[in-house]
């Protein structure tokens, strides 16, 4: 399997997880619906799709993404299956890259990532967290930046402007899979820093642009956040899009602006076909829950 222990990954697409399994995961018996597991899916294969793109227009930005607590046998912290670990091990295995950085800026740490990828030179990882924030066991990434609880924007983005260059001139990635969580944000219920509007969309432009300046394909994904008026939320998510239009317009990096929406939108299966199609794109082998089978 590219990211997840066969069994594990069996369970989860025939929606048989045990009880324990669940209550790891987060979701109650949700996670063992049809309709999760296709969401899952979907944003496997979203993740996957918006990478593409990115290789071939310069950057792209997913409205899913970013489930970094998925570990190698088991469900964590809302997060089902790794969309990034499944995308990075299938473009490798394509030949399409032969390195992958792994930027995780979500306020908790990508504990699920970096325990896929251990001993693994061809995926980097770097998380930003709160040190005192979920997971309780931290694993280790290649680069750990564990932050105090109420850093604020001075102090977020002058780590990042410290460790982000670095990271990328020492792995030199062919890729750059960036999870935008926004629960940094001071008044996010899971978070615990003090990261305002302001400093999410300075510090979602910094990427884009380090990456840009070095020519390297950024793919953008939501990541978490967590608040009860989800239009708030929006907006926050929203402001990881805006960044990357601005840097990805003003550099001129890849085809026509108007041209690229147009690209992605072909690429999606119409109202109605097959999921197995969209599937096939992301690498994912999608079975019903009376087939054998598994996913990742």
């Amino acid at each position: 399997m590219l990211a997840h222990e066969p069994g594990y990954a069996r369970r989860f697409i025939t929606g048989t997880l045990t009880d324990a399994e669940v209550r790891r995961i987060g979701f109650g018996d949700v996670a063992r619906t049809d309709v999760l597991i296709r969401r899952t899916l979907w944003e496997v294969a979203g993740t996957l799709l918006t990478a593409r793109r990115a290789l071939t227009y310069g950057m792209a930005t997913n409205t899913a993404g970013g489930t970094h607590h998925a570990l190698p046998d088991a469900g964590s912290g809302f997060c089902l299956i790794n969309d990034m670990a499944i995308t990075a091990r299938t473009l490798l295995r394509e030949g399409a890259v032969a390195r992958v950085l792994v930027l995780d800026l979500d306020v908790h740490q990508g504990d699920g990532t970096a325990a896929i990828f251990e001993g693994d030179d061809s995926v980097a990882t770097v998380s930003f967290h709160a040190a005192s924030n979920f997971p309780a066991r931290k694993q280790k990434s290649d680069i750990d930046v564990a932050l105090p609880d109420n850093a604020d924007d001075r102090t977020y983005l002058g780590e990042l402007a410290r460790v982000l260059p670095t990271a990328l001139e020492h792995y030199q990635p062919d890729l750059v899979l960036y999870d935008a969580g926004v629960d940094l944000h001071q008044d996010d219920r899971l978070g615990r820093l003090s990261v305002s509007c302001e400093g999410i969309s300075r510090r979602d432009a910094m990427v884009f642009d380090e990456c840009a300046a070095r020519g390297v394909p950024c793919a953008g994904l939501v990541g978490g956040g967590y608040h009860p008026d989800l239009s708030v939320l929006a907006e926050r998510h929203a402001r990881m899009h805006e960044a990357a239009a601005e840097v990805w317009q003003g550099c001129g990096f890849g085809a026509p602006l108007d041209s690229a929406p147009e690209a992605c939108v072909a690429a999606l299966p119409a109202p109605g076909e097959g999921m197995e199609a969209a599937f096939a794109e992301a690498g994912v082998v999608w079975a019903r829950r009376d087939q054998e089978g598994a996913a990742a």
